[in-house]
Parts: structure tokens; C-alpha cells; sequence
């Protein structure tokens, strides 16, 4: 695998913004703007070249923005904007490297040598190591996706926050966090050798898309579509396709947005509601786009070598925009790169639109045979997508009623407020509702019993949401039976520990017992809880877990805390940012019998100030995303300015014990108590002080 600068000049050239700019600028400041917007990558990319560090060099070429800002208006617009831009930045470096360098003639050196380099030099492979460093693998997604649109993006905290629905300070939180874990991390402002690069380039197709996505189907919020963060996402892949010219996966990127991006002015009706592909105007489609498309998938086959999944992707895109009308989709066509993806990339997401396409190839029985055995993936147990599937294979089928109970489920977990509408209206179309109580109003009542404390709700209510989520909450409760209920045990909770069994099968046995219905647990057999102590974490496997540099900033945080305090990992969950002393190294946690102090050491005290960042109130430890409105946790569990929840046990002890299943010599992966423990068995055994 190769990658070489592009030959052309291109729209992010300094000669192409200098042109560029007096069509679109009426002002100084519009010229300011639009000249930061071409210009702003190639001058952070050539800046982290002289100084070495991306979040320094963003401040300088934001120091060279102000100085436009005080000097254009009164002095006119430069010619060359761009590279007035550029050379004012330059100086700003030199002016640094000159004031930061302790040994006076070594600084001489060096400020001489970069006078003597001129920053347009190999500026496009500047760029696209920008590319690389703001996808690098150490940083998590979310801060890749807003690191990469502040740094080659040129958008601000405020575009972005509005772009993800976010606060601007959770953006600016997840930027400045980035830029420290790069510096901590000592990543370097190069191309990955060889061996990483196939890897490397992944990663950054995977950010490019990830933005895609975000924009063309928004996880949350009350539009279906960003369409700004589609356009976005567009620039930066067409950026990267002039920057490495010769790779097809790119190219297949591209050329699947391109034609994708085509179709967004049919996907929405009058009102914002979802329009399925099978019922869109072909007439809105924007031939433009779809041209562009072609050509990508031109190029992309022209790079040569085995189709990617990037190029797989793009060819089924153009086979649906080749039809004409709906009816004339080769779904044949269709399926079989669908199988030709999944043999490259065998996820159950890639296994479910294999099963859209058999579907409409052979018919809904079809495809509904391969969804039925994606049902029992834990991966899919939150998929919105898997259930609105299988509810439109079933109501094509004819089976209403089971259709109604999939759309139901679908709407719960979606976080997008026209896609949850649309799935409630499918619901309704079709389905008779049978008299009686259903098994959201019965779990509901269960739980507002008067006899149980709220640690018992808390923990009832966590096997009833599950059982609501999977089974349907309008389901009638006379409907629901032993044989469904071991479906979802075996789905959401056969991996769990012997304890977290035994616990969410006590929740249903009572549930029954008050319903007075047969008992939904016959199907589930208590699982022997073992009483022999796990050896606690040895010294080798600590300092391996220590040193892995794809930990994420909250997991690190979250395992050196109950390391150094030897808290309960429930107890150390339940620490809010309010509750925190961070100068004396504590925090104060409620409990049944009254406040708890947990102490931390160095290394929480390190890492906790860049986890609370921005934030004064809520849960310290914040789940992954913000919840579904039909899951909405205790307003104590949610934080005021991110809208996410508190971070789950269940959550924090999975991801321990997949991030420890390579430490640990059984395989099985370490838990969060041997964790805790591991700190009190090193005290015990160091030797008393005489």
C-alpha cells in the first residue's frame, strides 16, 4: 500500500483559496471565514510539522486567525490570503520554538533552519498525517470524529456541539482531552509505517463515515438528517482521495457517500417523517452527486487490487442508483455482494441488510429466517434496525400483531424522534390491541409497590426494562411465557456471572408471583454461585493493564480509582462530580447507612481533573450515550450537561473483563472486585516498617 501527495493544486491549495475567496467574500470577516474554512487544515498540518504537537499548533494558526482579525479590516484583504495566513502562523512558531528553547544557540539553529523551510513544503503530506494523528487508534470515537472536524474540518466547538447535539463545552471537553492524550501518548506527527498503514487507513475511513452516518441517519434528536456533517464528511473524503490517489478503499468511500448523500431530498416527507428506499421519488435523486459517485467507483476499480469492504458498499449504492424505479432493483445483484461482504466482514449489521436484500430478492419468509438468527446475538440486543426489520418481514408475512410488538420495540430504542414516530405509526397500521393488562402496566405497578426500598426497585427495575425491551411492553402479560422469558435470559444475560443470574431470575420469579401468573422462571435453573475467592490481579498483569495506551480516559480513570481506594466498584460508581474533593484526593459517596468517603492516590488524582472537564454536576462515571426517552434514568443519574446517564455496573464490569481476557491466563477476563482487591492483598504483603 502506497499513499503520494496529489498532483493538483486542488481546492485546499493556497493558489485555489487565493481565487476562491473575492468571489465569496462581501467583507473582511466573510473573507476570514472562508479563507479559515480551505485553509485552516493545511496550516495546523504544516505547523504540527515544525512544533511537533497538534494542540500548540492549533493555537498558533488560531493566533495568526486573530491577527487577520485585527489587521483586514482596516488594511483590505491580502492577494494571497492563504498564504498570509500561512507566513504569519510560521512566525508565530519560530517566535515560540525561540522563547521555549533553553539552550540559546540550539534555539538559534533551529528558528534559522525553519526560516530557511518553507511550511508549503510537502504541505498536502502534512495534511493528510493531520488525517492520521486526529484518527489515531489511542483516541476514542467521539473524539476522533470531533478532533478531525475541529482540526481538518475548521469548525468550531459551537458547529460541532449543534452538528452531534451536544453541549459546545462536552465538545471542547472531548478536543482538548484528545490533544492531551496524543501528547501523553507521544504520537508522531508521521505517516505509519508499512505493516500499520492498511490498519491506520481504516481507521480513518471509519471517522469519515462514522461523521457520514451521523449526518445521513441521525442516532438522536428530533431531525432525521444533519445534512451539514453529511457535507462535511464529503469534503474531508474527497480531501483524502486527491491526498492518497492510488487507494481504492478510499475511492469506494467516497463514491458511496457521493451516491447515498444523492438521495437526501427524498428520504424525508412534508413533515420530517422517514420515506423508505422502495417509496422515494427517483426524481429528487441529485444526478449530480450520483455522477460524482460513478466516477469514485471508476477510480476505485481503476486502483486495482480485491474489491474492500468500502468498494463492496459503494457497488451495491450503484446498483440501487442504476434502477430506474423501484421495481427494477436487482436484488439478486444486490444479495450477492451482501455475501461477498459479509465473507469480509462478518458482522451481524452486515448479516441484517444481507437479510433486507434475500428478502426482497426471495421473499419476507426468506430473509425473516436469517433475522431469526440474529436474534439471539448479544451485539444486536440494542439494535433498533434488527427489530424494525423483523417487524416489516412479519407484517409483509401478515403477522400483525407480531409485526406491532417489533415496531414497539424498535421505537423504544431508537434516540431519533422522526424515526421513533415512524415506527409507532407502523405499529398502529394493521394490529388490533388485545384487551387486558400488558407487560409494560403490569411492570410498571409492580414496582410502584409501596413495600420495596429503592435499592430492590433499582435492581427489579433492570431485569423488568429488559424483559419490556425484548419482549414488547404492549404485549399482552397473558402472552408472555416461560419459553420467551429463557429466550431473553439466553440473549442478554448467558454470559453473566452465576450471581447477576441468579439475581435477574429471583426479579422474575417474584414479578410472577405478584402478577399471579405461572412462573416466567420455570425454563431458568439456578446457576451454583462458587464461594472460592479469585486470586486478585498479580503485579505483571497490573503494570501490562497500566501501560496499554488504548484504554479509554474514563475506564483508566474508573480502574486506577478503585485500585488505589479499594472501593466497591458499585460504591465508586455512585460518586458525583459535586461530591468530589479534588485537592485532598477523596469524594463522598451516599449510602443506606449513611456518607462514605473514598481516598484515591496519584494516579486517580492524574487522571480525574481531564475527566470532570467542563462539568460542575451528575454521575462522575457517564454511560456511552444519552438514553432513549423510554429509558430515561432517576434525574440523579443523569448528567445536566451532557444528557447521558450514569455509567451501568453491568457496563463497567463487561468492558473490564473483555479489556483483561488477554491478562488473564483462564481467558475468563479479571472482574472489577479482584480489581479492588488486588490494592489490599499488595498492602497486606509488603513488609511492616520497623
Amino acid at each position: 500500500m502506497t499513499l503520494r501527495r496529489s498532483a493538483a493544486p486542488g481546492l485546499h491549495g493556497s493558489r485555489g483559496s487565493a481565487l476562491i475567496v473575492p468571489m465569496v467574500a462581501r467583507n473582511a470577516h466573510d473573507a476570514i471565514d472562508a479563507v479559515w474554512k480551505f485553509e485552516s487544515a493545511r496550516i495546523i498540518a504544516g505547523l504540527t510539522r515544525m512544533v511537533r504537537d497538534v494542540g500548540l499548533a492549533e493555537e498558533l494558526a488560531q493566533d495568526a486567525l486573530v491577527a487577520a482579525l485585527e489587521q483586514w479590516p482596516g488594511q483590505g484583504v491580502p492577494d494571497n490570503p492563504g498564504a498570509w495566513l500561512m507566513t504569519t502562523a510560521k512566525r508565530r512558531a519560530i517566535d515560540h520554538i525561540r522563547r521555549g528553547e533553553r539552550l540559546e544557540r540550539k534555539h538559534e539553529e533551529i528558528a534559522h533552519a525553519l526560516e530557511q523551510q518553507s511550511l508549503e513544503e510537502g504541505v498536502d503530506d502534512d495534511v493528510l498525517r493531520l488525517m492520521f494523528i486526529s484518527c489515531h487508534p489511542v483516541l476514542q470515537a467521539e473524539a476522533r470524529a470531533a478532533l478531525t472536524l475541529r482540526l481538518l474540518g475548521g469548525l468550531t466547538a459551537l458547529e460541532i456541539a449543534r452538528a452531534f447535539l451536544v453541549s459546545e463545552q462536552a465538545v471542547a471537553q472531548r478536543i482538548a482531552g484528545a490533544k492531551r492524550t496524543l501528547a501523553d501518548e507521544r504520537v508522531p506527527f508521521e505517516l505509519p509505517p508499512g505493516p500499520e498503514l492498511a490498519g491506520r487507513l481504516a481507521s480513518v475511513l471509519e471517522v469519515i463515515y462514522l461523521i457520514f452516518n451521523e449526518g445521513y441517519s441521525a442516532t438522536s434528536g428530533d431531525d432525521l438528517m444533519r445534512p451539514s456533517l453529511c457535507l462535511e464528511a464529503l469534503r474531508l473524503g474527497r480531501l483524502l482521495a486527491e491526498l492518497a490517489p492510488r487507494q481504492a478503499e478510499v475511492h469506494g468511500l467516497v463514491a458511496l457517500m457521493e451516491i447515498q448523500a444523492s438521495r437526501s431530498a427524498a428520504r424525508t416527507g412534508p413533515s420530517g417523517e422517514p420515506v423508505q428506499l422502495h417509496e422515494q421519488n427517483r426524481g429528487r435523486w441529485d444526478q449530480l452527486l450520483i455522477r460524482r459517485g460513478f466516477a469514485a467507483m471508476l477510480r476505485a476499480r481503476e486502483a486495482g487490487g480485491p474489491p474492500g469492504p468500502y468498494v463492496l458498499q459503494a457497488a451495491i449504492a450503484v446498483s440501487h442508483a442504476q434502477a430506474k424505479t423501484a421495481q427494477e432493483t436487482d436484488w439478486g445483484q444486490i444479495a450477492a455482494l451482501y455475501g461477498a461482504l459479509v465473507r469480509l466482514v462478518p458482522s451481524p449489521v452486515v448479516q441484517l441488510n444481507r437479510a433486507v436484500a434475500l428478502g426482497m430478492a426471495r421473499g419476507p419468509q426468506a430473509g425473516l429466517d436469517i433475522v431469526d438468527t440474529l436474534t439471539s446475538d448479544p451485539a444486536l440486543k440494542n439494535y433498533h434496525l434488527l427489530s424494525g426489520v423483523r417487524g416489516d418481514f412479519l407484517a409483509r408475512l401478515g403477522r400483525h400483531d407480531e409485526a406491532r410488538t417489533e415496531f414497539e420495540r424498535a421505537a423504544s430504542l431508537t434516540h431519533n424522534a422522526p424515526e421513533r414516530a415512524f415506527l409507532l405509526k407502523r405499529a398502529a397500521t394493521g394490529t388490533t390491541r388485545v384487551a387486558g393488562v400488558t407487560l409494560g402496566q403490569a411492570a410498571e405497578r409492580f414496582l410502584a409497590r409501596e413495600d420495596l426500598d429503592a435499592e430492590t426497585i433499582r435492581s427489579y427495575g433492570q431485569t423488568l426494562r429488559r424483559m419490556c425491551l425484548d419482549l414488547g411492553a404492549g404485549t399482552p402479560l397473558a402472552e408472555v411465557t416461560a419459553g420467551k422469558m429463557s429466550t431473553v435470559f439466553a440473549v442478554v444475560w448467558n454470559g453473566a456471572a452465576a450471581k447477576t443470574w441468579n439475581r435477574h431470575r429471583a426479579a422474575v420469579r417474584s414479578f410472577s408471583a405478584w402478577a399471579s401468573v405461572d412462573d416466567l422462571s420455570a425454563g431458568l435453573a439456578r446457576k451454583p454461585e462458587s464461594r472460592e475467592r479469585r486470586p486478585s490481579i498479580g503485579p505483571p498483569q497490573l503494570d501490562a493493564l497500566w501501560e496499554r495506551r488504548d484504554t479509554a480516559p474514563r475506564e483508566k480513570t474508573l480502574w486506577r480509582l478503585l485500585h488505589e481506594s479499594s472501593a466497591a466498584a458499585r460504591t465508586a460508581l455512585s460518586l458525583n462530580v459535586e461530591d468530589l474533593d479534588l485537592e485532598n484526593r477523596r469524594g463522598r459517596v451516599t449510602t443506606k447507612n449513611g456518607p462514605v468517603w473514598l481516598s484515591w492516590r496519584s494516579g486517580a488524582a492524574r487522571l480525574l481533573p481531564q475527566l470532570v472537564e467542563g462539568r460542575t454536576r451528575g454521575p462522575l462515571f457517564l454511560a456511552d450515550r444519552r438514553p432513549a426517552p423510554a429509558r430515561m434514568p432517576r434525574p440523579a443519574d443523569l448528567c445536566p450537561d451532557t444528557g447521558r446517564g450514569r455509567l451501568s455496573y453491568e457496563r463497567a464490569e463487561y468492558l473490564f473483563k473483555q479489556a483483561t481476557r488477554s491478562l488473564d491466563p483462564s481467558g475468563a477476563g479479571y472482574t472489577l472486585h479482584q480489581l479492588g482487591r488486588s490494592a489490599l492483598d499488595r498492602r497486606r504483603d509488603s513488609p511492616v516498617p520497623r
